[in-house]
């Protein structure tokens, strides 16, 4: 799942309107940010197989620090102890905790069983990628309610907190049917420098939301 993420990061507004979209989006993204840079360094595997789903030709063979269950909550339990002592907002670290662990729950229903519960057990995975109509609706569904309850929430203070926001969704989009229809990466270390990109849509989050204010 990519977009369905973000939708949840754009949903969270709602629930926590004093949180930056960029933190919002760091949170619900943390394992896939840190997934590309243990990749490079040869902890965590994944293999190009095309085929393998009918969405995505990848095959993820080991990676058990940022995609266990056992991991993730860990993940989340310290990022929200880390905003706890920065904010001393206990909701707030609360709700971010939450969207670290809402990124596992998201790929469980998507993957084929390929996420451990904790390293070296059985994986489990609901296998959604194996249908491409069924993984467009599930995934634009929650995109598009996250955007709804993002736009809900907050109002422009200028002109740019409506186009910022607006080229982000369709740049989004855009990356999300580039994968659909584009060939398989060339290579593992192509998908972890790719990977690395994301962390410039934490940073757009963090912009936009600067020029947006809750409603």
């Amino acid at each position: 799942m990519f977009v369905g993420h973000f939708g949840v990061g754009l949903a969270a507004k709602a629930l926590a309107p004093r949180v930056s979209l960029g933190s919002l989006f760091l949170a619900a993204q943390l394992i896939d940010l840190l997934w590309p840079t243990l990749l490079l360094l040869g902890i965590e595997r994944v293999r190009i197989a095309p085929g393998i789903t009918a969405v995505t030709p990848l095959d993820f063979e080991h990676y058990p620090f940022t995609h266990s269950l056992l991991a993730v909550l860990l993940w989340g339990a310290g990022f929200a102890v880390v905003y706890r002592l920065i904010s001393k907002d206990y909701r707030n670290a609360l709700v971010l905790g939450a969207l670290v662990v809402s990124h596992w729950l998201l790929d469980l229903v998507v993957h084929r069983p390929d996420l451990p519960l904790y390293p070296g057990s059985a994986k489990v995975g609901l296998g959604l990628w194996n249908s491409v109509a069924g993984t467009l609706v599930v995934e634009l569904a929650v995109f598009g309610l996250g955007a709804a309850l993002y736009l809900r929430a907050t109002r422009s203070r200028d002109r740019t907190g409506a186009w910022a926001l607006w080229s982000f969704l369709g740049f989004l989009l855009l990356i999300h049917l580039g994968n659909l229809l584009g060939p398989p990466p060339p290579s593992v270390a192509a998908i972890a420098w790719v990977g690395q990109a994301q962390w410039v849509l934490v940073l757009w989050g963090y912009w936009i939301d600067r020029h947006r204010e809750p409603s």
